[in-house]
């Protein structure tokens, strides 16, 4: 996964662009924190032929993988979803919201610290 400051400058507007359109597609407000499946080959030019991106979405408790398919015409995109069979990694990669922040106060009501793993989509 790439965070977003390791995202190719090429890719950049591409993925803020992919974004605006799924908040509007899904009436979501999530912000890019990452692209997932980049090989960074594959970025030294757009290729001309549609391409899919993996992004990587957060909004407060709830954070999410989409695949996007992008074809791109100069400065322009047009974005669709990617249907994808079920995967090994969950699309939603966080419990729903307020479970996991309940968990987590009660959690540090009991110890001092707590350490959370967070490995390929999961917990």
């Amino acid at each position: 996964m790439l965070l977003p400051e390791d995202i190719p400058t090429l890719l950049r507007p591409t993925a803020a662009a992919a974004l605006v359109w799924l908040n509007r597609e899904r009436g979501t407000n999530y912000a890019l924190t990452g692209l997932a499946n980049v090989e960074m080959a594959e970025v030294d030019t757009l290729p001309a032929e549609p391409f899919e991106l993996g992004l990587v979405l957060c909004d407060g408790d709830i954070c999410a993988r989409e695949q996007v398919r992008v074809r791109s015409a100069g400065d322009a995109h047009e974005f669709s979803f990617v249907e994808a069979p079920p995967a090994d990694i969950p699309p939603l990669l966080d419990p729903p919201a307020g479970v996991r922040s309940r968990w987590l106060d009660q959690q540090l009501e009991k110890f001092d610290f707590i350490l959370l793993l967070f490995y390929r989509g999961r917990w």
